[in-house]
């Protein structure tokens, strides 16, 4: 069976008012359009053609939830817990309500995460930087009061950047918090081409979005990473991130669970936050298409979900897909098409999806553009609830 799905965009504060209509051609709305949800979650499940959606069709049991992610402007800092931890947290919070402000956790599954650029640029906060890094980076900042605490706490032994990271979120650094953000403002007006320009700047950026938040200084500990289209990164459960600008494909476990730790006017629990928090600190690495053949695939660590992308040309053969659980096609350019093994055909509009139910065994693509498969991840079970 063939399934059409859309959905609304959620219009969170930081989305862009362009990115979404851009790739879809259409005319903006004005507001910010963030989010497209593509799954069961019941959180926002995607609409069927026809009427319904899509958790009455697969009864809320995917493994997976695909996303299209526009930010204008700096999302909240933020990380994921892992599935004990998530099962932990949700049993903990059993008594309250769903749409209760001092709940952490709104499901009890982990939310691993990739995120794959379909803008020029990508940009993102990736993980803690490596604290050398982060000292020599320090050091074009110059010697203010606010700037030599951070440097003496993070120059400490132990785990220096837990520690640093909950007296900057604890609520007693704000005076420290406010001259490292204005270090960061007169460096950045200054900067040259040089290895902390571009990071300088960035955050910066998120200060002026920003003003006084604590999260600045956490956002200045963090790797600064720019996709190029076509290039994705994978977050791990525990991995601090924040994605700053552009438009990318977003696929994770289906979960909303999010604990923040900055850049954001929500519920922050710095206790709970450090309790999954992974500090330790290196560079997150970039995953690179091979520019070679038709298929793109992202390795990825984790048996929810798996992803591919698909480059389609005039001249090139069409494109088949053998299909081993529920499996959703996105069109992200061009003319896109899919056939079944029973030979119904549909196009897929830029900016949709086309569901795909296992029982069809395999699918064609074909067309003049490019498209994502997300899928189960691979040999794995179809149900998030046996993983």
């Amino acid at each position: 069976m063939l399934l059409s799905l859309t959905n609304a965009p959620r219009d969170y504060a930081w989305g862009s008012d362009t990115l979404l209509a851009a790739l879809e051609g259409r005319t903006p709305t004005g507001a910010p359009e963030a989010e497209v949800w593509f799954g069961d979650h019941p959180g926002d499940p995607a609409d069927v053609e026809g009427g319904g959606t899509l958790d009455q069709v697969t009864g809320g049991m995917l493994p997976y939830l695909l996303k299209l992610l526009a930010a204008g402007r700096p999302l909240s800092i933020q990380v994921h817990p892992t599935i004990a931890q998530a099962r932990q947290g949700w049993a903990r919070e059993s008594e309250l309500a769903p749409d209760d402000p001092q709940r952490n956790y709104r499901d009890d599954n982990h939310k691993p995460e990739l995120i794959v650029a379909l803008s020029e640029t990508f940009e993102s906060l990736s993980g803690l930087r490596p604290l050398p890094d982060t000292l020599a980076l320090l050091d074009v900042l110059g010697d203010s009061a606010g700037v030599a605490a951070l440097r003496e706490r993070l120059s400490v032994d132990g785990d220096a950047l837990r520690d640093v990271i909950a007296w900057v979120l604890g609520g007693e650094a704000q005076q420290e918090v406010d001259d490292v953000i204005a270090a960061v403002e007169a460096a950045a007006a200054e900067a040259e081409a040089g290895q902390w320009s571009t990071a300088i700047r960035a955050i910066a950026g998120v200060a002026a979005n920003y003003p006084g938040d604590p999260g600045v200084v956490v956002a200045l500990l963090m790797n600064h990473v720019v996709l190029k289209r076509g290039e994705g990164v994978f977050l791990s459960a525990g991995l601090l991130h924040a994605y700053l600008a552009g438009l990318g494909v977003e696929i994770m476990a289906a979960s909303d669970n999010v604990l923040r730790g900055g850049l954001t006017p929500k519920r922050i629990d710095v206790p709970e936050l450090l309790s999954i928090l992974d500090t330790r600190p290196g560079e997150v690495p970039v995953l690179r298409p091979s520019g070679e053949g038709a298929v793109t695939s992202y390795a990825v660590p984790v048996p929810d979900f798996a992803i591919d992308r698909i480059t389609l040309g005039a001249a090139a053969a069409p494109v088949s897909w053998a299909i081993s659980g529920p499996t959703m096609v996105l069109a992200t350019a061009g003319a896109v098409s899919i056939t079944s093994a029973a030979g119904e055909e549909r196009s897929i509009p830029v900016g949709s999806v086309a569901f795909v139910t296992p029982d069809e065994g395999s699918v064609t693509l074909s067309g003049e553009g490019e498209a994502f498969i997300a899928a189960p991840g691979r040999d794995t079970p179809v149900s998030r609830q046996e993983l």
